[in-house]
């Protein structure tokens, strides 16, 4: 029987959990796209708790009546900055089996131009 969407992404979602580990020091960003909206978080997997996170539903991003790449790219912007202001410089970038194009790669790019390194 054939995968559905959902399916096929929650088994790359998997393989790819195997690898992107975050810790204290370089957590790992996760981000999950929905139709309308785009998050972003980061995470410290051995103590189980998220760090910070930042949405394109956040008052600074949805202000701005942007395309939704460009919401992405400024959500990646914004998560950077929270993040240098946290001490964070550098993540393990977890695109949550999603392919790598679009709005994901746009919030990458967002967050590498913030000065995350990852």
């Amino acid at each position: 029987m054939a995968l559905t969407k959902l399916d096929r992404r929650l088994r790359i979602k998997k393989r790819i959990r195997k690898v992107v580990v975050g810790t204290a020091e370089r957590p790992r960003m996760s981000v999950f796209r929905s139709n309308k909206e785009i998050y972003a978080q980061l995470i410290d997997d051995n103590s189980g708790i998220t760090l910070l996170s930042v949405s394109s539903r956040d008052k600074g991003v949805a202000d701005k009546k942007l395309p939704k790449v460009d919401q992405a790219k400024e959500v990646g912007k914004v998560i950077a900055d929270k993040a240098t202001k946290a001490g964070i410089s550098a993540v393990s970038f977890d695109r949550n089996g999603y392919l790598y194009h679009g709005r994901i790669k746009a919030i990458a790019d967002g967050a590498r131009e913030g000065g995350l390194k990852f």
